[in-house]
């Protein structure tokens, strides 16, 4: 059985809006129709930080979350990925890329660990450029 926390309340929302009695204004909603407001809501969570306001940073992340949620949404209906799939990408990402943390890397210093990570993600992008010419 499923734990019933605020993720999946949220989970749930989004299903309820994308389903037959749902919003229609959602379900006409495309991942280009959307960028706008993606734009909108990524500046004004950088407005928020850039005012020390934490009160809004909490609202504009939260905005930041509903575009995650519902790019998530359109493209679980065009079966290409759904919020589940995100979030197992950014684990496997954070684990590969901390591995002085989640392996055995030893560094010394900040200025090792942000070495580190260039070169994983340096060597991700290589490999996905392999993986797309074979």
């Amino acid at each position: 059985m499923l734990k019933s926390t605020k993720f999946v309340e949220l989970k749930t929302i989004f299903e309820r809006l994308h389903g037959p009695k749902g919003c229609l204004w959602d379900k006409k909603q495309t991942h280009k129709t959307l960028i706008p407001y993606l734009k909108e809501e990524v500046g004004e969570f950088i407005e928020a930080l850039k005012n020390n306001d934490y009160s809004h940073m909490k609202e504009e992340l939260g905005d930041v979350l509903l575009q995650v949620m519902f790019h998530s949404t359109i493209a679980k209906k065009d079966k290409k990925f759904d919020i589940e799939d995100v979030i197992d990408h950014l684990i496997k990402k954070l684990k590969r890329r901390h591995p002085h943390v989640f392996g055995n890397t030893k560094v010394k210093s900040p200025g090792e660990i942000i070495a580190n990570w260039h070169k994983i993600k340096a060597a991700e992008k290589r490999e996905k450029i392999r993986k797309k010419w074979n």
